[in-house]
């Protein structure tokens, strides 16, 4: 039988559950394994952070445990019942690759010689690198699609470029790798050094191909790297990436004969002869671009059954303008204001009020944008529903200078306005749907957008996480627009995001924007504050605990110093928040009681006031939670039965079950496990309608080892 109490069984699951404290089971059992650890040594222990102390924490508890048998059968049911990271799936195969292919010999060559060469303890990754369409992308995803017995565990494939200009991070990257392994976004661990070891552990001992597109730094891709023999790594960026070891592939342009037969296939496959005489001036243009070559054969069909037209091109940005050319004026407008931006999901909502116009003439537009191979579809993204598009980079460059020529800096930078406004206009009420209860600073009540109705707050939550690129992307350009209202406005509609999906990682820069313009426009002032708690959640989740303090602590002072007793109370209740993740439960039990006082501070008709009642019960639920950690087990029943009778009362199904499950694990700690299972099934009931799986699963571990030791 396995021995939970060895040290070495103490510390794997102490770090199992540190790692998977990104879901809320794994918040809920990391809390209780603090109390559980101060019972059983007797005194306050902090929450170790790094691994020398997490072994010190563990043999602390191994040499308590050898005298204690009753502490030990506790530890034990505490350990089998523990949450622990979710283990990788099946990979999901790669998109398929283009019908018509050519070329490029020796750089498959190239790239199967570094991805089957002898191990020898190297990462196996190899660097294509070229300029924009000159088919980087398409080159690693060919290869890849004809090797894909060598690689019978998988292909993974990342698109690098972030959300809108912004590149993906090293940390992002990781996230995003991890979820195609099947991973939940809620069970990825929220530092980076887990998410690599993590990743480690998921490619170790498979054959795996990754393809990186799109990179932009070194530092996206060092974090994958990994020396297991299986695993090779294909890169597709426009240069060379310093400060990365790989075998670098430039991919030049085709050669003539194979610029010939690309072109003549796809024109074949539209079944549009080629007029021989004609040919050599469009493969003169197209400079061996596959890119160039797909858009002239593209314009040459559309152009045969137009009978007439002007064939064209030159090389990429050519057939780029060649291709705006032949659209009519309305979709060439469009092109080049919405251009100026990288939207990374554009539907026709937002076109409409980037280019003011009517809905159904922007969805008219874009298509007539996305037949010309303007626009891409943009559902296969990491943020982005079906019927939205994206403009790939090279189109959005010349498009985006051709706007300062044909329509002017007025009319360009109107257009990107209205795209932030818009977002603002989306985000609030979809905001307020997804997360009615709490309060917001200010309590914004923009104009309804016409037809917008959610049916209930997962319809409104999942609209906001498919506009979450545009939102972001919106903060940034807000941001340079000289734009702090909406700067602030979005980063607090978005809250509903990172409290119920995670997303942390994504959210951690418009957080940082927030700071930084409301320092500049707004200092001091109520809304920086509340920035700051936003900041101060967010670093908590990915647990940076220092930067959260400073930032709770900054909050804190500025809604004192401008006597905003709700914003002051709910800074000093955040910092509880957090002390209760540190296992510093005395402190946490003094940040809640400081925040029911400052609480008295909100008049009858204050900011926050329709809510006081329901932020003090959410308080007597965090006062029974840290009294728990202490093993004050009577304190902690009153206080939690306090806000069970609150939320009951109000019907709020989601607190009602997390008050109820607080309740039933103070008495099973306490050694009542009877008593605990009427409350877990009470709140397994609450939960029914509410698709939280986390809570659910914590509850069913919980009903578990509660009727295991009721039947003792």
């Amino acid at each position: 039988m396995l021995d939970f109490t060895s040290t070495a069984a103490i510390a794997a699951v102490l770090g199992s559950v540190g790692t998977a404290v990104a879901n809320e089971a794994g918040k809920a059992a990391w809390e209780s394994a603090g109390g559980l650890v101060r019972r059983i040594v007797g005194r306050e222990v902090r929450a170790p952070r790094g691994r020398d102390e997490l072994d010190s924490v563990a043999q602390q508890v191994h040499d308590a445990l050898r005298h204690n048998p009753a502490l030990a059968q506790a530890w034990t049911a505490f350990a089998r019942s523990a949450p622990r990271p979710g283990g990788p799936n099946r990979v999901p195969a790669l998109h398929a690759s283009t019908r018509f292919f050519t070329d490029r010999d020796s750089e498959r060559k190239a790239l199967s010689a570094e991805a089957f060469r002898k191990a020898d303890g190297r990462p196996r990754v190899a660097v294509l690198h070229g300029p924009q369409g000159i088919g980087t992308s398409a080159l690693a995803i060919h290869w890849a699609c004809t090797q894909l017995r060598r690689f019978p565990d998988g292909q993974l494939y990342a698109d690098l470029r972030g959300t809108g200009s912004t590149p993906r991070d090293p940390s992002a990257v990781l996230r995003l790798l991890l979820q195609q392994f099947g991973i939940p976004a809620a069970e990825i661990p929220p530092r980076p050094d887990d998410r690599q070891a993590l990743l480690r552990a998921c490619t170790a001992d498979r054959r795996l191909l990754i393809i990186l597109d799109h990179a932009r730094s070194a530092a996206q891709i060092l974090p994958v790297l990994t020396s297991a023999p299986g695993v090779f790594v294909v890169v597709a960026a426009r240069h060379p990436l310093p400060g990365l070891d790989a075998v670098g592939i430039p991919v030049g342009p085709l050669a003539d004969k194979d610029a010939r037969r690309l072109l003549t296939q796809v024109a074949k496959a539209g079944n549009v002869p080629l007029d021989r005489a004609a040919l050599p001036a469009v493969l003169a243009r197209c400079d061996g671009s596959p890119f160039a070559l797909r858009a002239a054969a593209a314009r040459l069909i559309a152009q045969h059954w137009r009978q007439g037209g002007d064939p064209g091109g030159e090389a990429a940005r050519t057939a780029v303008a060649d291709d705006i050319r032949d659209l009519g004026p309305d979709a060439a407008r469009a092109l080049r204001l919405l251009a100026q931006r990288d939207w990374p999901a554009i539907g026709a909502p937002m076109a409409a009020a980037t280019l003011g116009v009517d809905e159904p003439t922007a969805e008219r537009v874009l298509g007539e944008l996305a037949g010309s191979r303007l626009l891409e579809s943009a559902a296969n993204g990491t943020f982005a529903a079906q019927g939205t598009y994206w403009i790939r980079p090279l189109v959005r460059e010349y498009a985006a200078a051709e706007a300062l020529r044909e329509d002017g800096i007025e009319a360009v930078e109107g257009a990107v306005r209205r795209a932030v406004h818009w977002c603002v206009a989306f985000a609030e009420p979809a905001s307020k749907a997804a997360l009615r209860e709490g309060w917001r600073l200010g309590d914004p009540e923009p104009p309804t957008q016409d037809g917008v109705r959610y049916a209930d707050a997962g319809e409104a939550l999942s609209a906001l996480h498919d506009q979450l690129g545009n939102l972001l992307l919106a903060v940034f350009t807000a941001e340079e627009l000289a734009d702090p209202d909406a700067v602030f406005r979005l980063n607090q509609a978005l809250w509903p995001v990172q409290l119920k999906m995670g997303c942390h990682d994504e959210l951690l820069p418009a957080l940082r924007v927030g700071i930084r313009a409301m320092e500049a426009h707004y200092p001091d002032s109520r809304e920086a504050a509340r920035m700051h708690t936003l900041l101060g959640l967010n670093l908590t989740e990915l647990d940076r605990p220092a930067e959260a303090e400073s930032a709770f602590g900054e909050a804190a002072r500025i809604e004192e110093a401008v006597g905003h007793a709700r914003g002051h109370a709910t800074a000093v209740e955040s910092l509880g928040l957090l002390r209760l993740r540190e296992w510093r439960y005395p402190e946490a039990y003094d940040c809640f009681e400081a925040a029911d006082r400052i609480l008295d501070g909100v008049t009858a008709d204050g900011e926050g006031s329709a809510d006081l009642p329901r932020a003090r019960a959410l308080l007597e639920r965090h006062r029974g939670r840290a009294l728990r950690g202490l093993g004050r087990w009577a304190e902690a029943e009153a206080r939690l039965e306090s806000a069970l009778t609150f939320f009951r009362g109000t019907h709020e199904a989601y607190n009602t079950a997390r008050t109820l499950t607080d309740l039933a694990e103070t008495f099973e700690q306490s050694g009542r496990p009877a008593e605990a299972l009427p409350l877990i099934d009470e709140a397994i009931a609450a939960l029914a309608n509410e698709q939280a799986h986390y809570p659910l699963v914590r509850l069913r571990a919980a009903r578990e080892r509660c009727e295991g030791s009721a039947g003792e």
